[in-house]
């Protein structure tokens, strides 16, 4: 237990300093990103260093993994040059004992990202494009999921210029996001606020328009709008959303917290959306965890025997480029969960399982005795 707690503190100061390094990086890089992509709006240093503040959490939570595989590259390769590791091997310790604390300090350390820094991310990137649609001004089309409807807003646009907004609600949509079934259109005017209100059975979006059936148009500048109320068996009303806009209004699955996942695909279940992105998100915040135990295992694969000189450079690229490996593996696994073509859950878990199993075999048959 003295040596597991050694070597498990000992992968802890390592990663904890090579996140520290690689954080003020990416915040730096995210600073000049910012300066540049707002320097027609004079947001100033302080500015440029919040913003970056907000969005380095979501870039720095996805390079979490091959943090892990740099922090076991030099856990392994200071145990190799400090003669440590031949001494731990001589004293009849096997390879997966010795990489078992590590690995367990991984998981712990993916179980408390998980748990915190995930809805740490959720929150600032929320932040982030709030603050990011204040600057540009731009961001007239929203969409959100409640308990038993489907929100969406849309701009009002007559010639150049922004003439009110139009906010839709319906019962629920078709999976494509084309169709909203019984769906109510509330018309606002820049100045006179509600002027409108559309209730319809069914709205068809097509490319300029929303096409509307069984609709009955309440007028409400009137002083009486009930007895104004026009019935028609369809309606046409312009609109500049798109189907792909109300998908991607639903933002990144990464923008919710872990915690309310479960909770947010139900919702877009019961409003008659694909919930696939989300489920295949879930599943592989759930893996992320034993996914850093496995870069671990493929650090001690290639770096935990003794090496020297040359040969040094050789492991590290091998464990590195491995790592780097297992990341695309997951990145084309979300990829295939996205579009459908594997479940979920074999998205989420085949790549640390692949790569742990592998990293594992490569140790064994390196083992001698």
């Amino acid at each position: 237990m003295i040596l597991a707690r050694y070597v498990a503190r000992r992968f802890l100061r390592s990663f904890l300093t090579i996140a520290g390094v690689f954080g003020l990086i990416l915040l730096l890089i995210d600073m000049i990103e910012m300066i540049r992509r707002f320097a027609d709006r004079d947001i100033g240093l302080g500015g440029a260093f919040g913003l970056a503040a907000l969005n380095v959490a979501s870039s720095f939570y996805s390079i979490l993994p091959l943090l892990t595989v740099l922090a076991g590259i030099a856990l392994f390769l200071n145990l190799a040059r400090t003669s440590e590791m031949v001494a731990i091997r001589a004293s009849g310790r096997s390879a997966l004992k010795v990489v078992t604390a590590p690995a367990i300090t991984a998981v712990l350390v993916g179980v408390l990202s998980v748990a915190f820094l995930n809805p740490l991310v959720a929150v600032t990137g929320d932040r982030f494009d709030k603050a990011v649609a204040r600057i540009d001004r731009n961001s007239r089309q929203t969409v959100s999921v409640g308990d038993s409807a489907v929100w969406l807003r849309q701009a009002v646009v007559e010639g150049t210029q922004e003439a009110g907004q139009i906010v839709i609600r319906a019962r629920r949509a078709s999976p494509d996001a084309t169709t909203l079934y019984d769906a109510t259109f509330m018309v606002f005017d820049e100045t006179l606020g509600p002027v409108r209100r559309v209730e319809a059975g069914e709205a068809r979006l097509v490319p300029g328009k929303w096409e509307l059936t069984d609709v009955r148009d309440y007028p409400l500048t009137k002083a009486n709008p009930g007895a104004a109320v026009t019935a028609a068996p369809g309606m046409e009303l312009a609109s500049d959303l798109t189907a792909q806009r109300i998908r991607e209004g639903f933002g990144r699955p990464e923008a919710v917290p872990v915690w309310n996942l479960p909770g947010f695909i139900a919702g877009l279940e019961r409003a008659g959306f694909s919930a696939a992105r989300h489920k295949v998100w879930l599943q592989m915040e759930l893996a992320r965890p034993f996914l850093m135990a496995a870069m671990v295992l493929i650090a001690a694969a290639f770096t935990m025997q003794h090496v020297r000189g040359r040969n040094t450079g050789g492991a590290v690229l091998l464990a590195f480029g491995a790592g780097i490996g297992l990341f695309f593996l997951r990145n084309l696994a979300q990829v295939l969960g996205d579009n459908g073509q594997v479940p979920p859950w074999l998205a989420g878990w085949t790549p640390p399982l692949v790569g742990g199993l592998l990293a594992m075999a490569l140790i064994l048959a390196r083992e001698d005795g």
